[in-house]
């Protein structure tokens, strides 16, 4: 199986502040990969990273073993890597629709955007019938679902997915992540960058645990067990 994403030695910085500390890892072609770990242990600055938003001060970033490293965001989104950000980051005043068309911006995206709607519709039907209303007006578990659909109009060939939890109802998050391993059986690759261990682990067949911007525990879902995650992800 050939890797889809492959960081080495990635270095990314706030000014003078070191939040990714010499990351490497590879996410397999049509698998879920976790990246687990607590707040402030450096998961969104390397998703920021692979996708643009952030520049790696050392190291390579490689898709389907084309570099690119430094790339802008819209480059790679065109590539087909695609975010749904932490905190969802929707356009409340614009409807439902108008965000989602905000995911097919990119030229490859354009010629597609109108099947791409109607595959995002099929996953979520709800969308469909709120289609005219104002992002905002929506709940926390449907405006999640907007930013997936956002993430999905550009045709990814890699979903990355920010803390895809938070704060929603235990019954929206399993919804959810029914939708994430709908998208995985449809031959989707994804990442999980996620606080919930039991969660994270039950989803991926691969797990990275960061702490303080580095990777200090990783292996096979099957292979790893919720006492050593916990250890590695408390720092013990």
């Amino acid at each position: 199986m050939s890797d889809l994403l492959r960081i080495e030695n990635v270095d990314v910085f706030y000014g003078d502040f070191q939040a990714v500390q010499h990351v490497s890892l590879a996410v397999p072609e049509n698998e879920i990969v976790s990246i687990i770990g607590t707040n402030g242990a450096g998961k969104t600055t390397l998703m920021r990273a692979i996708t643009g938003v952030l520049p790696s001060r050392n190291g390579r970033i490689f898709f389907e073993d084309e570099e690119i490293t430094g790339w802008p965001s819209h480059r790679i989104v065109d590539l087909g890597i695609s975010l749904v950000p932490e905190g969802r980051k929707l356009f409340n005043r614009m409807s439902v629709k108008d965000n989602l068309m905000m995911g097919s911006y990119t030229p490859r995206a354009r010629k597609n955007a109108k099947r791409e709607l109607e595959k995002v519709y099929e996953l979520f039907p709800m969308l469909k019938e709120k289609a005219e209303q104002s992002a905002g007006s929506l709940s926390g578990g449907q405006q999640q679902m907007v930013a997936i659909g956002r993430a999905l109009m550009s045709s990814p060939r890699l979903i990355c997915f920010d803390e895809i939890s938070l704060g929603l109802a235990p019954t929206v998050i399993k919804d959810i992540y029914a939708k994430v391993k709908e998208l995985h059986e449809g031959g989707q690759t994804v990442v999980l960058v996620e606080q919930d261990v039991k969660r994270s682990l039950k989803a991926c067949s691969e797990a990275f645990v960061m702490l303080k911007g580095q990777i200090v525990l990783s292996g096979k879902s099957c292979d790893l067990t919720e006492g050593q995650i916990g250890k590695a992800y408390f720092g013990m």
